[in-house]
């Protein structure tokens, strides 16, 4: 019977079918794209798709890069438990936008760069740059273990498929089309994901309204379990989720994430106009709205049927991110296929982002660290350097998958390793973007101040994690369960879960610095780097700094309410073989050569 726990059904044939016709599709996408653009194999074409993709599919792309499988697994789980708090993250993901469409994207496209880290050595040095590229790198590939593990858990526990066997594959799916097919391959496989990871949300909430009769009563049942508490105005920044640090802590994250991540970068850079850039961020953050809003539901709809019988608690589940999978296959297992369509938009989600970061991590490669020292290298070698980076580092992020096995909740633990990194180097760009001041060496040792601290509290919060005053966990019951199982349970995720870890000794800042709300990691970082940044900048001779070029700056006129009251319609230099006209944003010259930019910003 649906909802009192127990085993349940495994994979039926056709679930296998619909599963394995869905991964068929996606790669035959990207092979589709390598053959219709085989007569083009330069650096260009294979990294930003010839820089002429539109606004829409880049968009989709965008969403589908960052709602992957932690998405499709994590944030219903996040509901189920927490209740509907997290879905103030769409307030962030409007900040986050805005931000990044108004700020960063104009700068991004004056410059003409392939990797969102030639800025920090045509503002900073050389060496900045080379230490934001590697800590980049270090970032996504434990974010995307973390990645790979997630639809690997799901198919585990659904299918009784070897865990390791399902990473290596997913691994090998992404490998396949990101090395024949490059940006464009990702880019429309990432459409086709998109569609496959709302149509599995539709499955589970439909299902679920059939069965407690309607999606009213769903929401009765979430409400008398507290889950519809969504605005908590409490300023204590210990709290794990609250109205302020969802909103100010969250939108700094996520502006973390799109404006300088080179997954995200090099989408956007990728179009062929500056307005079908911007365009693709607001869409994106549409997009954004709908799948976390269906994925919170999905959460609701879990509890609504689990709300006597907490699956986790009884025994059913080992994690609390197989919960949505052991629901699937409670409800959806007498339509033969559809469960394995829910599989196949956690691993669709998983592909995406996992292609995406092989894309971004081969170009950040090739650009900072590779054509810098080799530049006479023929089209033929960039080729096969880029097919070649692709496999290896494909290779590199299925090992990291069994370091993220480790880490527990897999949603919190992705968000911890962008705030703890991604915030100083937002702020290392913020300090070069905004102040005239600073100079390299103010740059660089603010950003490590920033990094040193960040690092400190998120592996202090790791180490000993909040108790569950900070953590709010909501109350849970087996009372309705046909099998209740009489255990202890513990966990080694101490990432989000209300079962904390018991630990002999707590120093004094285990309840103080180390239960600071992960939110908050990156404004730290922020905040952290803009400050020591510019006080060693003042100390160092920032003040008496040569001139330096307008165009590494942000300017009234990037920004949409001064660009839409401009009368201008002259085009402005920018840069060598590079101008934006101020009527239409209509680039007319796209490939620019790093080195030709670096030469512009030198007087």
């Amino acid at each position: 019977m649906v909802g009192t726990g127990g085993p349940v059904a495994t994979f039926s044939v056709w679930d296998y079918v619909v599963f394995a016709g869905t991964i068929l599709g996606t790669a035959g996408i990207g092979l589709f794209q390598a053959i219709r653009g085989r007569k083009d194999t330069s650096s260009a074409e294979f990294l930003l798709g010839g820089r002429q993709l539109t606004a829409v599919p880049v968009a989709m792309s965008l969403t589908a890069s960052f709602m992957s499988g932690i998405t499709v697994l994590g944030t219903p789980a996040e509901a189920y438990r927490f209740g509907v708090a997290f879905w103030l993250f769409a307030f962030s993901y409007a900040i986050m936008s805005s931000v990044t469409a108004e700020v960063f994207v104009p700068l991004f496209y004056r410059l003409g760069i392939t990797s969102a880290y030639e800025y920090l050595e045509m503002r900073f040095s050389r060496l900045v740059r080379l230490i934001g590229t590697s800590m980049y790198i270090a970032q996504t590939v434990l974010y995307t273990g973390l990645v790979i593990y997630a639809p690997a858990l799901a198919l585990n526990q659904i299918t009784g498929l070897d865990l390791w066997g399902v990473l290596v594959a997913t691994g090998a799916v992404c490998i396949i089309y990101c090395t024949v097919g490059g940006l464009k391959a990702v880019i429309w496989t990432d459409v086709l994901q998109m569609v496959i990871m709302l149509a599995g949300f539709l499955a589970v909430i439909a299902r679920g309204a059939v069965l407690q009769d309607g999606l009213s009563k769903i929401w009765e049942d979430a409400n008398k379990g507290g889950r519809l508490k969504a605005f908590d105005f409490d300023p204590d920044p210990l709290k794990r989720h609250t109205f302020w640090t969802i909103v100010i802590g969250g939108s700094v994250m996520w502006t973390s994430m799109y404006s300088i991540n080179q997954s995200q970068v090099q989408r956007y850079i990728a179009c062929k106009t500056l307005g079908h850039a911007k365009m693709s961020l607001y869409v994106n953050m549409v997009g954004l709205w709908v799948t976390v809003s269906l994925a919170v539901f999905s959460g609701l709809t879990m509890y609504s049927i689990y709300k006597n019988c907490d699956p986790f608690t009884n025994g059913d589940v080992s994690t609390t991110d197989q919960l949505l999978p052991y629901l699937v296959m409670d409800i959806l297992a007498i339509y033969p296929g559809v469960p394995g369509l829910f599989v196949a938009a956690a691993y669709s989600g998983t592909l995406s982002t996992v292609s995406s970061s092989i894309n971004a991590l081969v170009a950040v490669t090739v650009e900072d660290f590779i054509f810098p020292v080799f530049k006479n290298l023929t089209a033929k070698q960039v080729t096969w350097m880029n097919m070649s980076l692709s496999v290896f580092f494909g290779g590199v992020c299925i090992g990291m998958a069994g370091v993220a096995s480790t880490m527990g909740n897999i949603l919190q633990a992705a968000l911890s390793i962008f705030g703890m990194i991604s915030g100083p180097l937002l702020g290392l760009y913020l300090l070069g973007m905004l102040f005239r001041t600073s100079n390299p060496t103010g740059g660089l040792l603010g950003m490590l101040v920033g990094l040193v601290l960040t690092l400190w509290v998120g592996i202090g919060g790791q180490l000993y994690p909040p108790t569950n005053e900070k953590t709010n966990p909501l109350p849970l019951t087996t009372t309705g369960c046909n099998n209740t199982m009489s255990q202890n349970y513990t966990t080694t995720a101490p990432w989000t879960s209300p079962l904390t870890l018991t630990s002999p000794v707590r120093p004094p800042l285990a309840d103080a610095w180390y239960s600071l709300s992960y939110l908050y990691f990156a404004p730290l970082g922020v905040l952290t780097t803009i400050a020591s940044g510019l006080l060693i900048s003042i100390i160092t001779g920032g003040c008496k700094q040569k001139k330096l070029n307008s165009d590494l700056f942000v300017k009234t006129s990037d920004l949409i309410c001064f660009s839409c009251f401009s009368s201008s319609k002259v085009s402005e230099k920018v840069s060598p073989g590079f101008h934006i006209s101020a009527d239409d944003f209509t680039v007319t010259e796209y490939d620019v050569m790093s080195e030709d930019v670096a030469k512009a910003t030198k007087l």
